[in-house]
């Protein structure tokens, strides 16, 4: 397992306490965290939504030459147009946890213990941040239909906070 992030807003998070969250499948309080793979996802406001892919080893090869230029290093990120002043102007901070009391489920790692960071890093620019990761950051009117037709695919993606989004 690589190093476990939780990507906040809040610069003084000193602990991490397990919090009930409705949105998924899981009945119990927990802490969430990402690993360094999967941090990219979160070099956003929280509140942004955003539609996010990539490709994984079961990704088909039509796939990756239709929504990835055909290079499976690629990954793509949509946020809306109304996005992007906040996007340039917010200030995120990786908070490194510990991985003893993690457990793997889909994307996330998840505690159901309480947990105290290890460091807490302020990842400046996202827009460079991006860049210099190579992602391909697209600014739309709206994630939808795109990410209607991204979940038919067989690349890796990731939906995060789209009930913020606009549906045209």
């Amino acid at each position: 397992m690589s190093e476990l992030w939780h990507v906040s807003e809040d610069p003084a998070i000193e602990v991490f306490h397990p919090q009930q969250n409705e949105l998924h499948a899981l009945d119990e309080p927990l802490v969430w965290a990402v690993d360094t793979h999967y941090q990219w996802l979160y070099w956003f406001p929280r509140d942004c939504p955003r539609a996010c892919w990539e490709a994984n080893e079961d990704t088909t090869d039509s796939d990756v030459a239709r929504w990835l230029e055909g290079d499976r290093e690629r990954r793509v990120a949509v946020i809306e147009t109304g996005w992007l002043e906040r996007m340039r102007s917010v200030t995120l901070y990786a908070y490194q946890l510990p991985q003893a009391t993690f457990r793997p489920w889909d994307k996330f790692f998840v505690s159901p213990e309480t947990v105290v960071p290890l460091e807490r890093a302020e990842l400046g620019d996202l827009l460079a941040r991006h860049a210099d990761a190579r992602n391909e950051l697209r600014i739309a009117p709206a994630p939808y239909p795109l990410w209607d037709n991204v979940i038919e695919t067989t690349l890796d993606f990731s939906g995060i906070r789209l009930r913020n989004a606009v549906r045209t």
